[in-house]
């Protein structure tokens, strides 16, 4: 069981990896349908009937490497849906040895909630809200998914003093500050807006006489939201208040980081402390190189993985707290 929940969570993260190069290759509507790909379900069928896919789908040219980058993305995602079930499935049968069950019959819910998003990020052409929520329910699923497994691990951290219960409370709202964070990542990186700021810190010209934050955080109406849909105004407001939010998290996590450190008492705590500065540290390197090189792919992607790690790190931080005696 242990296992396949370790196995499911390395899906996962390749699923978050796999889901930002299809964005950033601009693969989202690689396939115009959805659950197949041009009316295929075998990727196969359809580079063997191109013509014929097309005449069903005129207004969206067939183009191979997006769609390889699309159905690659699906097929891992379905097979983490698979792994997902079978979980369920064991801790169903077992729930006599004292297996979790609520949280995986909550994963298998959120995991075909995560397909509807899936489904709907094609057929609404890239809606902007659905992508971000779909981003954000892929996070959900991997964070869901490292809870269970680490319930499936029983281990006491030595200690318990009133100091360490306090940080948990701080880390429970770096949680939050992180999720807020990456869900504006996800709409930044929804609008096509990663690239409306090509300088540093903030952004080039008088850019404060162009915020427009009503008109960055509101939908519009349009038949196809590819490539974005917002001014540049709007855009760059977005990805301000993303640099903004980045700025907040950094110096908040920093500080819980190196507070808790100091208070620690027990080594893992000291350790994971020190994991969290350094996969922080990353993540901002990596954060000002996509403004730098002008967002490569690779570096873009690792700024998702980057991303992932340090919620993952967050979570058993705040776990170990919790799970003191």
């Amino acid at each position: 069981m242990k296992k396949l929940v370790l196995l499911s969570i390395l899906l996962a993260m390749i699923v978050i990896i796999l889901g930002a190069y299809t964005r950033l290759t601009d693969a989202g509507l690689g396939c115009p349908d959805w659950p197949g790909c041009y009316g295929h379900l075998n990727f196969s069928d359809t580079t063997q009937h191109i013509e014929t896919a097309q005449q069903h789908f005129p207004d969206r040219p067939f183009e191979e490497h997006k769609a390889w980058n699309e159905m690659i993305h699906r097929y891992f995602a379905s097979t983490l849906g698979l792994v997902i079930l079978v979980i369920f499935v064991l801790s169903f049968v077992q729930r006599s040895y004292h297996r979790p069950l609520k949280l995986p019959l909550f994963l298998v819910c959120l995991v075909m909630f995560q397909g509807a998003l899936g489904m709907w990020t094609v057929t609404l052409n890239l809606l902007p809200v659905v992508v971000m929520g779909h981003l954000l329910g892929g996070f959900t699923i991997l964070s869901c998914l490292y809870l269970l497994y680490l319930r499936l691990t029983p281990y006491r951290i030595p200690g318990g003093d009133h100091r360490m219960r306090v940080y948990g409370k701080y880390t429970l709202l770096g949680l939050i500050i992180l999720v807020c964070q990456i869900a504006l990542g996800g709409w930044t990186a929804a609008n096509y807006a990663a690239l409306a700021c090509t300088e540093l810190p903030i952004c080039e010209g008088v850019w404060y006489e162009n915020l427009d934050f009503i008109g960055a955080f509101t939908l519009t109406a349009a038949e196809s939201y590819e490539y974005g849909t917002h001014d540049y105004a709007q855009r760059m407001t977005m990805h301000i208040m993303h640099r903004l939010g980045a700025l907040i998290t950094f110096i908040y996590l920093s500080w819980l980081a190196l507070g808790l450190y100091k208070a620690a008492t027990a080594n893992l705590i000291k350790r994971l402390c020190a994991l969290l500065m350094v996969v922080l540290g990353i993540q901002v390197l990596l954060g000002v190189s996509n403004v730098v090189f002008s967002l490569p792919v690779v570096i873009a992607v690792m700024h998702n993985f980057g991303a992932a790690c340090l919620l993952l790190v967050l979570i058993t931080l705040s776990y170990t707290l919790y799970r003191k005696t």
